[in-house]
């Protein structure tokens, strides 16, 4: 009894150190001298994929906004914004590890939003984890999350920053 319970907790001891080298790990990095020219979000597939002249150079699954259906409406709404987009900035002094501004809201989000008497919202970005909390990895996928943002490890927003210049424009489809 004593050897089968020690090789359970060995054999769930060795899944767990899988788990954790699977989502810690990047087993096929972009590499270093890639540039993307497009980014693309799908949010129902909760895809985000980087772009060079029409093919996909790397794919990554990511959190949304609490509230993932629909285009955003307004301030607080937990929504993703939908639509083409640019980046704009890259921010490294974020409260995440690392994060690409979008260019939402544009006119047409602001002028939606005012005609409802509410605020478009701002500060959607693409970002790596709160600092300090890199350790959760991909587990940060299995929720959305966020305020509205894209989230990705703190592994791939590495990788994304690199690869995507201000300037990049971004589609986020439904």
């Amino acid at each position: 009894m004593l050897k089968v319970l020690l090789f359970v907790f060995v054999l769930l001891g060795l899944l767990a150190l899988g788990v954790l080298i699977g989502t810690h790990f990047n087993f096929h990095p972009l590499p270093q001298n890639i540039t993307a020219d497009r980014v693309l979000v799908e949010k129902a597939a909760r895809r985000l994929t980087l772009m060079r002249e029409g093919a996909s150079l790397k794919t990554y699954h990511v959190a949304l906004g609490r509230a993932p259906v629909g285009a955003k409406e307004y301030e607080g709404d937990q929504r993703t914004p939908e639509g083409i987009y640019r980046i704009d900035f890259h921010k490294s002094d974020s409260d995440y590890h690392l994060a690409l501004h979008i260019s939402y809201p544009e006119q047409h989000d602001i002028d939606r939003a005012a005609a409802e008497g509410l605020s478009a919202g701002s500060d959607i970005m693409i970002h790596g984890l709160p600092n300090g909390r890199g350790w959760i990895g991909a587990f940060h996928r299995r929720k959305d999350w966020t305020a509205g943002c894209i989230a990705v490890t703190d592994f791939e927003i590495e990788e994304i920053w690199r690869a995507v210049p201000d300037g990049t424009p971004i589609e986020i489809r439904p």
